[in-house]
């Protein structure tokens, strides 16, 4: 995904930061010994967040004292292996080169040749994912396939676009109990629209002086790069119905150990990320978040 979905860290407890940065490190580490060191390069916000949401744990998880790779002088503590950890990571895994491949279409030359050399490197992993997880790699493979022709044909229909992605992210739901599953569909479906639609209006202008397609700029008929006031009003306003969305299927989810991080993120962390994209003030690196989590 793109690391829109974090915490908002200042309304975590001391404990409740401490456990993210297990889960976040627990997720680097898992990616590591499954898929190989490059895939450490990969480690987003999103995945954990999903390796959260997907977990069936009500008590305390297998916390282990590991050395981080970057500071190697250290021992952290972190989330040991887990179905739901390896799970989020083979997903990233997938999804990450498969969204090289999209860049390797859509970009200029400078960018277009580190996609296709970052493809070359993240190979290896991407074949063990694909094995290991071949029913979301397809459901990937198609929906992003249906999404390049919609952009190629010039869609002007957000929620058409929107739905691609969404649909995508809702595929790592998994399968099981059929009312669980449903509820988790609905949550990470919502989650995918934001991302996708956020992510659309932060590249607006990027967007615009490259001549590349952008949903929303397709939809509101923007051909200058700058969303007016009515716009970006527009757009809040349908993030923030996928934001109740959310909310709402949430109260029917079953929680889990990790639910008071998961609160965090979907209620305080996601709507200020719309309102900091909104204003134009986002930052899509996380530098901040990155300098605390090592």
């Amino acid at each position: 995904m793109y690391g829109y979905v974090r915490p908002e860290v200042p309304e975590l407890k001391v404990k409740e930061y401490n456990r993210f940065k297990a889960a976040y490190c627990g997720l680097c580490h898992e990616l590591g010994r499954t898929f190989g060191l490059r895939a450490r390069f990969i480690l987003n916000y999103d995945f954990v967040f999903l390796a959260m949401l997907l977990s069936e744990d009500k008590h305390l998880p297998n916390y282990e004292m590991r050395r981080c790779p970057y500071s190697i002088n250290s021992k952290k503590c972190v989330c040991g292996h887990s179905q739901y950890i390896e799970r989020a990571a083979g997903y990233s895994v997938i999804l990450a080169y498969w969204k090289l491949e999209d860049t390797a279409l859509d970009e200029g030359f400078g960018k277009r040749t580190i996609a296709k050399a970052s493809m070359m490197l993240l190979k290896k992993a991407y074949k063990k994912a694909s094995s290991m997880y071949g029913t979301f790699d397809a459901t990937v493979r198609e929906l992003l396939s249906q999404q390049q022709k919609l952009e190629q044909a010039g869609e002007t229909s957000i929620d058409k676009m929107a739905d691609k992605f969404a649909s995508l992210l809702a595929a790592a739901a998994g399968n099981g109990d059929e009312s669980k599953i449903r509820i988790c569909r609905q949550i990470l479906y919502h989650i995918g629209r934001i991302v996708y639609i956020a992510d659309a209006f932060d590249d607006l202008k990027n967007d615009f002086s490259a001549g590349r397609y952008n949903p929303v700029a397709a939809h509101y008929g923007i051909t200058d790069g700058i969303a007016g006031e009515e716009v970006t009003a527009a757009v809040g306003d349908t993030l923030r119905n996928s934001v109740n969305m959310i909310y709402a299927a949430y109260g029917l989810y079953e929680k889990n150990y990790w639910d008071s991080i998961l609160q965090n993120i979907m209620f305080i962390g996601i709507p200020k990320m719309i309102e900091d994209v909104l204003r134009g003030r986002y930052d899509p690196t996380g530098k901040e978040l990155k300098k605390q989590m090592k």
